[in-house]
């Protein structure tokens, strides 16, 4: 845990921001994978840390903000759980450690909040996003599951997205702490990328790494030769020489915060002359748009910097074709980066997207685009010094969205088929670093993992 005056602190920013009625974060419960004793790995809702701190499943904190008290629900375990678990410290040990002298049962979350109803005071919640917390918030505050998400407070949500996206030094220190274990995993999955070897080999090994450290992994591995398919999640093929290797992957820390990079390497360990083409453009746009990030740029225009430096690089190789700022406005560039820039990162290694995307990358300023590509841009809005985001652009040749495109005789001023379609046995190169805003510009966070080609070749003739 961080210091209490870390939690008590941001329960009291939280109170001035909503100013009235009860705060209700729920915890997370322990969730069955095949039967009610074999569970999934515990992690614990991301709200609930981030203003409670305590990493143990079936707790609940309320916030009063009338009366500027705070509470913490939670049984202490008994000879049954002791048998099997050992023995754990008492409820009133973990309010101590984050500045809460309010420790109660969990039947009495249900009086309070009865109360509280009975008396016509608001309880504020956010978006409950697994079913057992819908299932408990239905009983507990008499709103249908079906119903939850028109009742939850946009005044809490806003309240929470301002102050969780603000990384305190505590915060920045455990990111990138996950970076360095980032370091480990991707610098072994380079090594490892030899044709013959099966993609789960290497999957298996920097999950290894980050359980390891303390991990979890943050989220499941990407590694894969189809890196053309953005999130893929399968790992089963042969490595080819060839071919290019895309692992996107990340550690999280005991503390729950994490990171996120990516990196591409080619089968074998050297680039041929079209890898290395292609390569160049997406490490263009990745180091260009990191030297942008600063406070008070929209993160929107980052993004659109590094459309129009894929455009005009793919143009250079004869794939696309026209006026590079006419072909970004009409979003020609994203039949091959399809995807936004990046997102933030913390607690979650998509932030805060729980409680609604738009509510994180948007605000009154800017609003989500519906073109094709710039639509899945997740952050848009102005940057901020403590904001940690990802810098991840990427090239990808789909042959499906390519065939749909010919097809449909899209943005032909700018694109060149025939040879377009030459690259649909390339896959997808994607390339992301984990960057700190700070007060005058940035700070790309951990030790720096090779992306370099010079990097990278060095690197993988180490070997394991």
């Amino acid at each position: 845990m961080f210091p209490k005056e870390v939690y008590i602190n941001r329960r009291k920013e939280l109170t001035n921001s909503v100013k009235n009625g009860l705060i209700l974060f729920p915890g997370s419960t322990e969730v069955p994978y095949n039967y009610r004793a074999n569970t999934y790995l515990f992690r614990q809702d991301s709200n609930f840390l981030y203003f409670f701190g305590v990493n143990n499943p079936g707790l609940f904190g309320v916030i009063d903000t009338d009366n500027g008290e705070d509470y913490l629900f939670g049984d202490d375990i008994d000879i049954d759980d002791i048998i099997w678990m050992g023995e754990l410290p008492k409820m009133t040990y973990y309010g101590d450690k984050i500045g809460i002298k309010n420790t109660l049962p969990t039947f009495k979350l249900d009086e309070i909040i009865k109360k509280a109803l009975s008396q016509g005071r608001k309880i504020h919640f956010t978006t409950p996003y697994r079913a057992e917390t819908k299932i408990h918030l239905e009983s507990l505050l008499g709103i249908a599951i079906s119903d939850l998400d028109k009742n939850v407070s946009l005044d809490l949500i806003k309240a929470v997205v301002n102050l969780r996206s603000v990384k305190d030094k505590f915060e920045i220190e455990e990111i990138e702490r996950t970076v360095d274990v980032a370091y480990k995993m991707h610098t072994t999955a380079m090594k490892m990328a030899m044709p013959g070897t099966v993609e789960r080999e290497i999957a298996g090994t920097i999950e290894g790494i980050a359980l390891s450290h303390g991990g979890p992994v943050s989220f499941q591995v990407i590694l894969s030769m189809d890196g053309q398919t953005l999130h893929n999640l399968n790992h089963d093929k042969v490595l080819q020489t060839g071919r290019m290797m895309v692992t996107d992957a990340g550690a999280e820390s005991p503390m729950r915060y994490c990171s996120d990079i990516t990196r591409t390497v080619p089968v074998g360990g050297v680039f041929n002359k079209r890898q290395k083409d292609i390569y160049e453009i997406v490490l263009r746009a990745n180091t260009e748009c990191i030297k942008m990030i600063k406070p008070g740029i929209f993160y929107k225009e980052v993004h659109l910097h590094a459309a129009k430096v894929i455009a005009q690089g793919l143009k250079d190789v004869g794939i696309m074709k026209g006026d590079v700022d006419a072909a970004v406005a009409a979003g020609a560039h994203a039949l091959f980066y399809p995807h936004g820039l990046g997102h933030m990162m913390g607690l979650d290694v998509h932030d805060m997207e729980g409680l609604g995307e738009n509510f994180v990358g948007y605000n009154e300023t800017v609003q989500r685009s519906e073109q094709f590509g710039l639509a899945f841009l997740r952050l848009a809005r102005k940057l901020k010094p403590g904001f940690v985001l990802t810098v991840e652009p990427g090239i990808y040749f789909i042959p499906a969205l390519i065939d749909i495109w010919k097809k449909e005789n899209k943005c032909t001023d700018f694109i060149n088929f025939d040879i377009a379609e030459t690259y649909k046995d390339f896959g997808g190169i994607r390339i992301e670093d984990n960057v700190l805003v700070t007060e005058t510009g940035y700070r790309v966070l951990g030790k720096p993992i090779p992306k370099t080609v010079v990097e990278i070749e060095e690197i993988m003739k180490q070997g394991v």
